[in-house]
């Protein structure tokens, strides 16, 4: 912190930094003049708009310069021979995998974060998300997951007030549940859709709707020879795609079998357990055992909890060294990994539990287990836990800067050296997952525990506050992030949802008074099953294509802006075709004196 207590004591006191950059404390003074003239000189041709943008805008558009700050003729960091540079290289990276920039971070604004929270969270009464606000201070990604988060808690209130009196009245008649299985495959479709409207008059309101994603800057990460692309002429590394689908091929996919496979093999485990814990329960019919009935279930759920994290860390890794030119790419490669991961290691027992050893009252309990160990344990790893470490870390800054005897901004050297202690909050991947992960538990299984969804709202009513806590105190203020809808998260729901058809129809088909309909011939349930099963389908697609993505009046407001711009290149077209027909006659008259 020597760089930035020195940097503190020397500035204006209106001034109001956006970015810290913190530098370890042994950087040489020749490192640190270059790193300093190569940002003045990408900033050379900015202009103060003060007014215009928001702070997080602002934050953004310094995030994007310092990280597209490449080597060019450089064949080293000055002062650091061991730290090469190669052109294409982005310095930013270079700096931080060298040990010399420790982090690059957004500060909050205090007085701005106040007001965000005095709406959001601080307050526990039932109330819609600050979501235009939440936007404005973290920016349109961010402002999308919480829209969605509390979109679908909303959502999820109708299957749990239609799930309750199911538990309760008709537990073991699973024909009876046909039709809150039906239900659930009808509710699934249309919250999605309704979602895919809702999100378009948000980003519409926020300007992003329309944002192109064709000519999408190189991400930071990516490296390759410095070259010219072919599509926009400009100057930035280049990367055999040949190269990259090899190492996709050759090495991820063979290591994401290899942890599937190993996925598989715990959950044997599992079933061991599950077993031994059964025949010591019918042994001995104490109490205690039938307790020790859930221990197995329990222990699962935290392994599988712990394999997700350590197998995030793997995907993170392999993707990276895949080296995508664009982000979208690195995050639709990242999601495809983790969400197979994810899937199978969730859920794979289940299915094996329904459809092998058929053990309807076991699933029940490993469903309501894992459902339940799963959300207490991301609360407490996400939000409660760090939130204790940052209270107890924000008392120990608070003596140092009492402490302190210099002539400085007390309270901005506090802010800082207090947020650079901060977690870095990752994205919104982690939480998308979650409700990834809850979503199929509510839908995959729910004629066999229609409950589920009851419990999912309840831990949902306290995600939106734990997460606004997390955002606005745990973590460092992250960089905004522009966005149009929630990506490939919304092709990932509407996947899961047509499993859940299969595997509900497929349910409600092995049921004892299902099968008791048909007691001499299994084809013609099979048959049936099957037909009813293409039905609800069939059912899902054309709700899917009956609800617009976009509402009418978006539709026709976009149409619009397309027109209008279409129609100011015309003009400015025909400006330039007639300032050329006047500039002829001049010519020729001008040749014509000359001869």
């Amino acid at each position: 912190m020597k760089v930035s207590l020195s940097a503190l004591d020397t500035c204006e006191s209106s001034f109001t930094p956006l970015v810290v950059i913190e530098l370890a404390q042994d950087v040489k003074d020749e490192t640190k003049e270059w790193l300093k003239n190569r940002i003045i000189a990408k900033k050379k041709d900015g202009d103060n708009n003060d007014d215009f943008l928001t702070m997080a805008e602002c934050q953004f558009i310094i995030k994007h310069e310092l990280e597209n700050l490449r080597a060019r003729d450089e064949k080293m960091i000055p002062g650091y021979p061991q730290a090469k540079l190669y052109p294409g290289k982005s310095l930013l990276r270079r700096l931080l995998t060298s040990g010399i920039v420790i982090q690059v971070f957004p500060l909050h604004d205090n007085e701005a974060l106040k007001k965000l929270e005095d709406t959001w969270y601080t307050r526990f009464t039932f109330k819609f998300q600050p979501v235009d606000r939440i936007r404005g201070y973290f920016g349109e990604t961010i402002a999308l997951y919480f829209g969605f988060l509390e979109y679908f808690t909303f959502a999820l209130i109708p299957m749990a007030v239609i799930g309750l009196p199911y538990y309760l009245f008709v537990w073991e008649d699973y024909d009876k549940y046909v039709i809150f299985a039906s239900f659930n495959l009808i509710w699934s479709t249309v919250i999605l859709e309704v979602w895919k409207r809702g999100c378009a008059n948000m980003t519409y309101r926020w300007g992003t709707l329309a944002m192109k994603r064709q000519f999408e800057e190189p991400r930071p990460g990516f490296h390759g020879v410095l070259g010219i692309n072919s599509v926009t002429g400009r100057e930035e590394p280049l990367y055999s795609s040949y190269k990259r689908q090899l190492r996709i091929y050759l090495v991820s996919l063979p290591f994401v079998c290899l942890c599937l496979y190993f996925s598989l093999y715990v959950m044997m485990i599992y079933f061991d357990m599950e077993a031994w814990a059964l025949a010591l329960h019918e042994d001995s019919g104490s109490e205690w055992t039938s307790v020790l009935l859930y221990v197995p279930s329990i222990i699962y759920a935290v392994v599988i909890e712990i394999m997700n994290r350590l197998y995030r860390y793997a995907a993170e890794f392999l993707t990276s060294w895949e080296n995508h030119r664009l982000e979208s790419a690195y995050q639709n490669h990242l999601i495809l990994k983790v969400l197979v991961f994810n899937f199978l290691n969730c859920f794979a027992s289940l299915f094996y539990i329904a459809f092998v050893l058929m053990d309807m009252k076991l699933l029940r309990q490993s469903l309501a287990t894992l459902l339940i160990t799963s959300q207490i344990l991301n609360q407490i790893v996400e939000s409660l836990l760090p939130y204790w470490l940052q209270r107890k870390h924000h008392l120990r800054v608070k003596k140092k800067v009492q402490a302190l005897k210099a002539d400085i901004d007390a309270t901005l050297y506090e802010q800082v050296v207090l947020e650079k202690e901060m977690g870095t909050y990752l994205g919104t991947f982690d939480d998308y997952l979650e409700l990834f992960l809850q979503f199929g538990y509510v839908s995959l299984f729910s004629c066999v525990y229609p409950l589920a969804a009851a419990f999912a709202v309840l831990n949902n009513f306290t995600e939106v506050n734990s997460d606004a806590l997390k955002m606005c105190r745990v973590f460092k203020r992250p960089f905004s992030e522009p966005s149009a809808s929630i990506g490939v998260w919304q092709l990932a729901f509407e996947t899961m949802s047509v499993i859940s058809v299969v595997t509900n129809c497929a349910l409600i088909g092995m049921s004892p008074q299902v099968n008791a309909l048909f007691p001499e011939s299994k084809a013609d349930l099979i048959l049936i099953v099957v037909a009813v099963e293409h039905a609800l389908l069939a059912v899902k697609f054309i709700l899917a294509f009956a609800i617009p993505d976009k509402p009418r009046h978006i539709q026709m407001k976009l149409a619009r802006l397309e027109f209008e711009s279409l129609e100011a290149l015309k003009q400015q077209q025909m400006k330039l075709v007639a300032e050329n027909l006047k500039d002829e006659p001049r010519e020729e008259s001008g040749k014509e004196k000359a001869s």
